[in-house]
């Protein structure tokens, strides 16, 4: 097995959001939309959206870390979400929409927190970041309907006022580290 492959959950809101920007990063192999951090297993998405189960949106991440860092992919997300809203992000309330990371190694949980005390020392953000630190425990895939859904549904008033904004974050911030198409 290659050891520079490597998977990390990212709860940044809604999962299609997050499924759609992580796509276009050049060595990231996998990205799957899903559930993590809750109580109960194999949740569906119209239990997850109660907010009783526990479980945030998320996606599983499978990256090269050969092409890609960890420390880039926490700068892409902690550029195209808010890291300070608490159970939030934008019209999306619940905690189903919880900033997290759910770490698969030690490794990465050190890399996680040297980059929140970096952006914690520089006054990054205004508000104090909230975002949920946590071992991966277990990650549910979400409902074929939910895969590739921005790719699929960029016509949709969602994509066009909720999630290009983020595409075009990536765009203008991180062009030297995205996908050729």
């Amino acid at each position: 097995m290659n050891t520079n492959i490597q998977k990390i959950v990212f709860a940044g809101g809604c999962f299609w959001c997050t499924e759609a920007v992580f796509q276009r990063i050049k060595g990231v192999e996998k990205v799957v939309p899903g559930f993590s951090g809750g109580q109960i297993k194999n949740p569906a998405y119209r239990e997850v959206i109660t907010g009783r189960t526990g479980h945030a949106e998320a996606v599983e991440v499978t990256f090269n870390s050969d092409i890609v860092t960890l420390q880039t992919l926490l700068e892409v997300f902690f550029s195209t979400h808010d890291p300070t809203t608490l159970n939030k992000q934008g019209n999306d309330v619940g905690t189903q929409y919880r900033s997290a990371i759910y770490f698969t190694t030690e490794e990465q949980k050190n890399v996680i927190e040297a980059f929140l005390k970096l952006l914690n020392d520089k006054n990054i953000f205004k508000n104090p970041i909230v975002t949920e630190i946590k071992p991966f425990t277990a990650f549910y895939e979400a409902e074929v309907d939910h895969h590739e859904y921005y790719n699929l549904n960029k016509e949709q008033p969602y994509c066009q006022y909720i999630i290009n904004p983020k595409i075009n974050t990536l765009h203008t911030h991180f062009s030297d580290k995205l996908k050729t198409t």
